[in-house]
């Protein structure tokens, strides 16, 4: 078992009285204990009625609701495929949480959190469902008073990283900062294009443009690429690699060219991979290195850039 606040754990367990004991849990070094975390489940309203629900992860000595100010928050959204984003645990988001903000993810539709209903409630003629869940979701940690929007930075990859430029274009307002990973921002010529090996077997998730119209003007409606504007963006970080054959390097390097242009104010930056695909580079600690950069960048944004844990937060 593993949560947002618990290592990956093996128990053994009794199942006619239910004791459980545990026999091996990932080691996490510096002192961690998770009881100084807490978790919630919270359930953000979208514009339909319906709800969406929201895992966060927070130091307990961090303020938040009841407390006397509230925290950044990071929160990461996908919503494709029907891939459930369980509440899982990362060592890396450790000096998130231990410099006083909080972790959050919106399971927004187009997963498959809540079953297939939930998945086909997100895909097709229903996508925009995703970009708004996610949206609410954002919004409902402002109105909560867990945080602000200027301390919201929204983070999600591929199909999520198409999540993050909708909703750049659709609510620049609710977010901080935008950290948009190998993402699947041009929908529209990419899917128009069936000779890339991808696009045929992707037809179920996002339709075909090609021979129905109704399928084009529904993509051409959100595709980031094709909606994006002179608008107050907030700042926007892209990372991609040379050698990603699922989302080529060019999406978001065209995404952000045209950001460039168009928006001449925004601040957006693009972090390409030389060596690596559309999961990253590989090995642990050149994965961990490569995370260290977006970690460092979204720190900035929450303004907790300072150098090492306030003392306030920190492990013994």
């Amino acid at each position: 078992m593993t949560s947002l606040a618990q290592p990956s754990s093996v128990y053994d367990v009794d199942l006619r009285t239910r004791e459980r004991v545990l026999l091996k849990q990932a080691p996490v070094l510096g002192g961690y204990d998770p009881d100084d975390y807490e978790e919630h489940r919270l359930w953000a309203t979208a514009p339909d009625g319906v709800r969406v629900p929201v895992s966060l992860v927070v130091r307990k000595d961090a303020r938040g609701p009841g407390g006397d100010a509230p925290v950044p928050v990071l929160l990461y959204g996908y919503g494709a495929y029907e891939y459930a984003v369980d509440p899982y645990f990362s060592v890396a988001r450790l000096s998130l949480l231990d410099r006083g903000a909080a972790f959050a993810i919106a399971h927004v539709r187009g997963g498959g959190e809540l079953g297939r209903r939930w998945y086909d409630d997100g895909k097709l003629e229903h996508k925009q469902h995703t970009f708004d869940d996610f949206v609410a979701c954002a919004r409902h940690l402002v109105d909560t008073g867990w945080s602000t929007p200027d301390r919201i930075v929204a983070e999600g990859a591929s199909a999520g990283g198409l999540l993050m430029g909708a909703v750049a274009n659709q609510a620049p307002e609710a977010f901080g900062g935008i950290v948009a990973g190998v993402p699947f921002v041009d929908v529209l010529t990419t899917m128009l294009d069936s000779s890339l090996p991808l696009t045929v077997t992707e037809y179920d998730e996002w339709g075909n443009p090609e021979d129905d119209p109704a399928a084009y003007d529904r993509i051409a409606g959100y595709a980031p690429y094709d909606n994006v504007a002179d608008l107050p963006y907030p700042p926007i970080l892209a990372e991609t690699s040379l050698n990603d054959t699922r989302v080529l390097y060019v999406e978001p390097a065209k995404w952000v060219a045209r950001l460039r242009a168009v928006a001449p104010r925004a601040d957006v930056l693009l972090r390409t991979e030389m060596a690596a695909g559309h999961g990253g580079v590989s090995g642990r600690y050149r994965a961990w290195h490569d995370r260290a950069f977006t970690v460092a960048w979204i720190l900035d944004r929450m303004g907790l850039s300072g150098l090492g844990t306030p003392p306030a937060l920190g492990r013994d």
